[in-house]
């Protein structure tokens, strides 16, 4: 379908809550979204692309054709939209681990049943909890629940094997009760399986109360040995939640979320909290494109974090910036759990606190996985993006004027080779046409016409030439610049790099006057007030060099036999115009001939030597 009939169909949606899946031209589904009114929703996609990211641009321009459903309920279209995601997979949806990474953990069907981990639900009439973290994790949190309430974990089979030998080695360290002994009754088995099951399913406070009553009805009847068993499994219990994560995330009431967006990576954090007391946290790292907003992944991510599970805290604290979602979502879970979940973005006081914990747990593991050449990649792609570059910026030039008041008028070139000075290739310029004029527009030109000059000419000191130029100014420097780039037929982009009232770089600016914003990106904000500092420190440097001279040649012209050359050594051999004033003959002739000598010290002294 072409976009104006793609436009024309979307046009004809009603304003109804429902999922929309577009697909490219094999009939393959790239993106699934949810709308509260599916015609305002998908229209967008197809109207004037200018406001649209990146990602939504090259999204639309291989969508072929869509498909609706439609549902009767916001919260009805979030369940859908994250069912859809799993089971086709879009490549431009943010995706989550598939089930494989998230196992289920099985309780069988029959006498004597078992618990194992599988990698997903089936229906075989057995009992399914998860799915959970990891599969290291939920090994791990399994043993630890069979281990408390002493069950079974060897591979003898029951009823059969009731008896026939005797009990392995778990029962001889206290790690199970021995049911394969005759005295074990059934019945006894499937009370401790009924207690790991309400374990399983986050009612460990339950559980622990219901065992504590039968522990001290035990000790009022005088049957110690079976209180003080029933005492080691309800200390076991209490401790399984903060020692396992997996079972930690099971038995929290509160999970408190936070997001974060590094250099290449993205990252959440779950902090688990149990009646106050942090129990547990998890983490794991995702990939979500550049121009997707934080509002959208974080959307995306608990959606798939939670429909898929069972058992669901009571709150969930988000980040800022979630709040539109918080309504829905809360519905969804609520409908699912059987309780209510109350999810909210705090604003103020120790909730607040807690979720800025789990923001530095979410940037701190990102940074830590984040390479030096995955920031350096993220950090010129942002910046391409940014400048609209068809790749990342792989060199770059920047250009300075600096001047005292007529005089000495120099610029600085700086050379920058990804996000790191190539300093092999900075060059100087003194500015030849407007000495005792200053220009800084006139000055630009003339820089930029001496380095495209000598790159037309082939000389190699000043090739290749560079993705991009930054010059320091605004709009007006930039224009001046690209005039002269105009003349040579070069097409190399070019950019003011604008100042603020604190002499930061605030913004990037094109010749045509269009701003640029970089504060809100800390990485190319970074970068770009880097090589703006070292572009004017080069130009300062080379000026004041410059400066120091031609006061120093002023201070020694007119002297007899001292021409330029012999000015140059003596400048050379004392460094500063003090230096050679107070310097007697004897000192002085040994750089020029003794004439001379007594010429320079009869200049600044007078009289005979």
């Amino acid at each position: 379908m072409t976009k104006d009939e793609l436009r024309e169909k979307a046009n004809d949606l009603p304003l109804a809550p429902g999922v929309y899946l577009m697909m490219d031209k094999t009939g393959k589904v790239i993106y699934v979204g949810k709308a509260k009114k599916l015609k305002n929703r998908v229209s967008q996609y197809f109207q004037d692309s200018a406001g649209h990211t990146a990602k939504t641009r090259q999204m639309v321009s291989q969508v072929d054709k869509f498909d609706t459903i439609f549902v009767t309920s916001e919260f009805e279209a979030l369940v859908l939209e994250n069912s859809l995601i799993k089971r086709h997979m879009p490549r431009y949806n943010i995706l989550l681990k598939d089930d494989k990474g998230y196992p289920f953990v099985r309780l069988s069907r029959g006498p004597y049943p078992r618990f194992s981990m599988v990698n997903k639900c089936a229906n075989d009439g057995a009992k399914y909890f998860g799915p959970f973290g990891g599969r290291f994790e939920t090994r791990q949190a399994l043993d630890a629940v069979c281990t408390a309430l002493r069950l079974p974990t060897c591979g003898r089979k029951f009823p059969r094997d009731i008896g026939a030998e005797r009990p392995c080695l778990n029962f001889h360290m206290g790690r199970c009760d021995g049911f394969c002994r005759p005295e074990m009754t059934a019945e006894e088995y499937d009370r401790r399986i009924r207690q790991a099951c309400q374990l399983l399913e986050g009612k460990s406070r339950q559980l622990l109360r219901e065992m504590t009553a039968e522990m001290e009805a035990e000790a009022e009847a005088l049957r110690f040995e079976q209180a003080a068993a029933i005492r080691d499994r309800v200390n076991a219990i209490a401790a399984l939640g903060k020692k396992q994560t997996v079972i930690a995330g099971l038995c929290a009431d509160t999970d408190i979320w936070g997001l974060y967006r590094g250099a290449g990576k993205c990252c959440y954090a779950i902090l688990h909290m149990e009646e106050g007391n942090l129990a547990g946290r998890e983490t794991e790292l995702f990939a979500a494109p550049i121009d997707e907003s934080e509002e959208e992944m974080l959307s995306a991510i608990t959606a798939q974090y939670y429909l898929p599970r069972a058992i669901l805290p009571h709150e969930i604290l988000l980040p800022q910036g979630a709040e539109e979602d918080c309504e829905s979502l809360s519905a969804v879970l609520t409908k699912r759990a059987g309780h209510k979940v109350w999810v909210h973005v705090p604003q103020r006081g120790e909730k607040a606190e807690l979720r800025a914990m789990a923001q530095r747990n979410a940037a701190e593991e990102a940074e830590r996985a984040t390479t030096a050449e995955e920031r350096t990649a993220h950090t010129l792609t942002m910046l391409g993006k940014l400048l609209g570059l068809p790749q990342p910026p792989a060199r770059m030039e920047s250009f300075d004027i600096s001047n005292t008041g007529k005089s000495d008028i120099v610029a600085s070139m700086v050379v920058y080779s990804g996000t790191r000075p190539l300093k092999s290739a900075y060059r100087r310029f003194r500015i030849q046409s407007l000495e005792g004029h200053p220009d800084d527009y006139a000055s630009m030109q003339e820089v930029l016409t001496r380095r495209l000059q000598r790159a037309a000419e082939g000389d190699e000191k000043f090739l290749p030439l560079p993705d991009v130029f930054l010059i320091d100014g605004g709009e007006t420097h930039a224009r001046a610049a690209q005039e002269v780039a105009e003349r040579f037929g070069v097409n190399v982009p070019i950019f003011g790099m604008v100042k603020d009232d604190r002499h930061r770089t605030r913004a990037l600016v094109t010749p045509e006057g269009r701003e640029l914003g970089i504060v809100t990106n800390q990485a190319v904000f970074s970068l770009i007030g880097q090589i703006q500092e070292e572009t004017h420190r080069f130009a300062i440097t080379y000026h004041h060099e410059s400066h120091t001279k031609s006061t120093m040649r002023s201070a020694l012209d007119g002297i007899p036999g001292l021409g330029p050359k012999r000015q140059a050594a003596l400048r050379k051999a004392f460094g500063t115009m003090k230096a050679i004033k107070e310097a007697d003959v004897d000192t002085l002739s040994a750089v020029v001939p003794r004439s001379t000598a007594e010429a320079v010290w009869r200049h600044f002294h007078g009289g005979n030597s």
